[in-house]
């Protein structure tokens, strides 16, 4: 144990992280795409990734506390106080890179994220839209507010 299995588990966390921000891209373009049959796949995948990252971070964790007691750290020394005691300046900058690549990829699954929640809430309100207009007469208006159509058709994804 030590700072070596210490940076494999970062880059395990990294590699998580980037398989993460793949099955949100993954279920952003079913999203786009109108394909919300598959959504409880990409879900149910992304939701493994986080199981993954779970235990990963708890390992991280455990072996963080190990590094920090061999280089005199405080108890619970995070990586960054792990890189202000770092005893080599070549530890510094592996554990710096791996801070700034962790940070820049969560950023983006975050923000990813954000948009996919946004999408799935936009899909989630039109079906309810249509469900709850299922056996109402509506239809298409023009931009006078009149009816322009009276018998539109409508397909309903009973799968979801």
């Amino acid at each position: 144990m030590g700072a070596n299995e210490l940076s494999m588990l970062l880059w395990r966390e990294r590699e998580l992280l980037e398989m993460l921000l793949f099955k949100l891209e993954e279920q952003e373009l079913l999203l786009a795409a109108g394909r919300s049959r598959w959504t409880q796949f990409a879900t149910r995948e992304i939701e493994q990734v986080l199981a993954g990252l779970s235990e990963a971070g708890v390992t991280r964790v455990v072996e963080a506390e190990t590094v920090a007691a061999e280089w005199g750290a405080a108890e619970g020394a995070g990586i960054r106080e792990l890189i202000e005691i770092a005893p080599t300046e070549a530890w510094r900058d592996v554990l710096t890179g791996h801070l700034h690549a962790l940070t820049t990829l969560t950023d983006e699954v975050g923000r990813l994220r954000e948009g996919n929640s946004e999408r799935l809430r936009a899909v989630l309100r039109a079906t309810q839209e249509t469900l709850a207009g299922v056996g109402e007469t509506t239809g298409e208006y023009t931009t006078q507010g009149d009816r322009a159509r009276g018998d539109s058709a409508r397909i309903i994804d009973t799968e979801m």
